[in-house]
């Protein structure tokens, strides 16, 4: 894979987030967006602290619900969703739809900040300049992993996961769109049936529950398209599926003028999607313009 499909990522307008298209099998439907909204975490960050198994201790104070609901204790097995849905017939596919959280109910100037590392060949590293910005201006992202980026360096999940500023999500085995008959976005083929998008899902939920001890919440599609078949299949693994309102940096493709410049234009209660796996990308230089300029406009920063 090469160019906007090895980052992961999809093409944005400078002057605006992406609309990727969506389509039914009578023809294209609406790209507007879905505003499926949810209350943002606010995120105070505490040194040394640790998040808790989910169930086992309330919120701390001044940390909102997260966006996705409770974990079921147990959770179906993947066998048992995927059998729910074999030989179903999706008629939707793109990165906005219903089931989809692509923005959230702002409290004041709020964003939501998103990093996905995508993991493979070529997209293994960290942008470490950037996490050690987030870090000292204690602003709290969500980071969305794939099961490859973790195994390249299980100790480098545990030390972002022992850091309160990051939640650490769920991005995949193979960074695969979530389908259920193979459909391809940016030239990487989908999960090609109900069993291998719950293999997609499961296996890096529970990779990162082993690893962490946290089972993750929220599930990011690699180039985050999804058919509405595969948003049941995730939703009923315990697992939101997360989109976006702002594509940052183009798959990592962006330069660090058009990263700033589209970060900059965020609006509250929007998603902003970029990478982390791309240190000698625009992404990061970009990031950290945009930030600092968007909290001297006082707008403040929020985990999902």
């Amino acid at each position: 894979m090469a160019g906007l499909a090895v980052a992961c990522s999809e093409p944005v307008r400078a002057d605006g987030p992406a609309t990727a298209p969506v389509t039914t099998a009578s023809g294209p439907i609406s790209t507007a967006p879905n505003r499926v909204t949810a209350a943002p975490s606010q995120v105070t960050a505490v040194p040394g602290a640790v998040s808790p198994l989910p169930g086992t201790a309330a919120a701390a104070p001044g940390v909102a619900a997260p966006i996705s609901a409770p974990l079921r204790a147990p959770l179906p097995l993947p066998a048992a969703v995927a059998g729910q849905h074999e030989g179903a017939a999706p008629r939707l596919w793109g990165t906005q739809m219903p089931g989809i959280v692509d923005s959230f109910a702002a409290n004041g100037d709020q964003i939501a900040l998103t990093l996905d590392a995508c993991g493979g060949a070529g997209n293994n590293d960290m942008d470490q300049d950037l996490i050690d910005f987030l870090i000292a201006e204690r602003i709290p992202c969500t980071l969305f992993l794939n099961k490859r980026w973790i195994d390249a360096d299980p100790a480098r999940v545990l030390r972002l996961a022992g850091n309160p500023l990051f939640e650490l999500a769920n991005h995949g085995v193979a960074h695969r769109p979530l389908s259920v008959n193979g459909r391809s976005a940016y030239g990487i083929a989908g999960t090609a049936s109900a069993w291998e998008a719950a293999d997609e899902v499961w296996v890096n939920h529970l990779r990162l529950a082993e690893l962490t001890g946290v089972p993750p919440r929220l599930f990011r599609a690699g180039t985050a398209h999804y058919d509405e078949v595969a948003v049941a299949i995730a939703t009923e693994l315990g697992e939101t599926p997360i989109g976006f309102s702002v594509n940052a940096d183009r798959g990592a493709t962006a330069s660090a003028a058009q990263v700033a410049a589209t970060v900059s234009a965020a609006w509250p209660g929007s998603i902003t999607l970029a990478h982390m796996h791309r240190p000698r990308s625009g992404t990061g230089p970009g990031m950290v313009t945009a930030l600092t300029a968007l909290r001297q406009r006082g707008f403040t920063f929020v985990r999902l």
